[in-house]
């Protein structure tokens, strides 16, 4: 391994991803600093517990003069005051996908976890399986397992865990960030159209699919959605050895015999039954995809059912944040429209009898724009009350390219449910109180704070 250098600056540290990077980083012994935009917690908490000072702003003079590596996040734009001053001083810098690539990731076997929607999870649920197995493995994962406590440990294990998103890498690079990630064990979850901000097209999406499937070596594992014809699609010149995962006859590792209750779900993979605290069809793939995953480096199916019974989620991904007045306010960071309706479909079934209220705020750079605009009223066909807010940072989107959250709700009343458009979180909290009653269920979906809205609600419904 490329021995690493010792000290690291970090333009936009406040990232969940380069946070935790930037916090295994200095736990390892290497001087981290960094800057931000905006400098608030939870994440500033964290880095100062870490021992990290991350200056607010963007400033020529926060590049520390003797940083041997500048990592530049994907956020960052030319103009930035610091990203100048890098080019102009030819200080050497790299993206977060290359310093992992460079320093932490050759020579492991690395477990790479792909797909538009339950990365994240399937993630925290793998590293979870090697960790119970006594593998010890550094891990990467946009979110926090609540398994770990944080979202990174970056060590000397063999293997090493992590999220292979196919947002571009930087400014400079706009490859996907997964192409760095040198795949060993490569996992697709399915694929969809997402990031229009980015990829044009589906075909678009499909394209880096497939670059990233070629890289994996002949030795490899891939491990594939067979109940997702573009996964499929996308896999059939792929040189690596290949597991389809399903719940179709066609796929090799068939999901069967899968039931649901309130404490979670429980499903057949082959001959072994598994339980996993999850609730929903999306979770049992996505545990369905680790311990497939984990047989590939055999860990005994005995280990591989301890982890799932002990795993205990990832923070924003149904996650229950309170109970007031008889109501439960539940926090998701779903933003695509198979995301929302999965996670409403597993919150009816496990929440048999109760109303379902669904609040979402289109933030992502996809459900920004009108892309999904026929697909949302469908995706909140199992909430009973659907709350929608303005468009987040409307003004950067064309107004002919926005989507009408006004025309989804409408959609949406037209089938015969409640559904409203608010400005915003304070003015859904007013008008969304008078209607809740006990063993009610909100669940919010964004990929952001929204304004703290389930805090807003459950204070109000405490005062009520």
């Amino acid at each position: 391994m490329k021995e690493a250098p010792k000290k690291f600056h970090f333009l936009g540290i406040c990232g969940t991803a380069m946070a935790s990077v930037a916090a295994a980083l200095q736990e390892r012994g290497f001087k981290v600093s960094g800057s931000d935009e905006n400098v608030y917690p939870p994440m500033s908490n964290f880095l100062q517990e870490k021992g990290i000072t991350a200056k607010e702003g963007y400033h020529a003079e926060n590049l520390p003069a003797d940083a041997d590596v500048v990592v530049i996040g994907n956020a960052m734009k030319r103009g930035n005051p610091e990203v100048e001053a890098v080019l102009n001083r030819k200080l050497f810098y790299l993206s977060l996908p290359e310093v992992l690539k460079n320093y932490f990731l050759r020579g492991r076997h690395n477990l790479v976890v792909t797909g538009t929607h339950g990365k994240t999870t399937t993630t925290a649920l793998l590293a979870w399986i090697m960790e119970k197995a006594g593998h010890n493995p550094g891990y990467l994962i946009a979110g926090l397992p609540k398994n770990f406590g944080q979202g990174a440990r970056l060590n000397d294990s063999k293997y090493f865990v992590i999220e292979g998103d196919e947002y571009d890498t930087a400014f400079f690079d706009k490859r996907s960030k997964f192409i760095h990630y040198l795949p060993e064990l490569l996992i697709v979850n399915n694929i969809e159209f997402d990031h229009a901000d980015i990829f044009k097209d589906l075909d678009e999406i499909k394209l880096s699919f497939r670059r990233l499937l070629n890289i994996v070596p002949k030795n490899g594992m891939v491990l594939l959605n067979g109940d997702d014809p573009n996964c499929v699609e996308v896999a059939k010149d792929c040189l690596a050895q290949m597991v389809e995962v399903g719940f179709s006859k066609n796929c090799a590792q068939r999901i069967r015999q899968v039931g649901y209750s309130s404490a979670g779900s429980r499903f057949k993979l082959g001959e072994e039954t598994f339980e996993i605290p999850l609730i929903g069809g999306f979770n049992v793939r996505n545990a369905a995809m680790a311990a497939m995953a984990a047989r590939f480096y055999d860990v005994p199916t005995a280990r591989i059912n301890s982890a799932l019974n002990s795993f205990a989620g990832v923070a924003r991904r149904l996650e229950v944040r309170g109970e007031a007045r008889g109501v439960k306010v539940i926090d998701d960071f779903g933003h695509h429209p198979t995301a929302v309706a999965h996670t409403l479909e597993a919150l009816r079934h496990s929440y048999r009898g109760h109303r379902l209220w669904a609040v979402f705020e289109p933030r992502s750079n996809t459900t920004r724009r009108a892309v999904f605009q026929e697909q949302l009223p469908e995706a909140f066909k199992f909430a009973d009350g659907v709350f929608i807010s303005q468009v987040a940072r409307l003004e950067q989107i064309p107004e002919n390219e926005r989507l009408k959250p006004e025309r989804v709700v409408a959609a949406i009343a037209k089938d015969g449910r409640r559904a409203f458009y608010e400005r915003n979180a304070d003015a859904i909290v007013d008008r969304i109180v008078p209607m809740l009653r006990p063993k009610d269920v909100v669940v919010v979906f964004s990929n952001g704070g929204f304004d703290n809205i389930h805090e807003k609600l459950l204070t109000r419904l405490r005062e009520s």
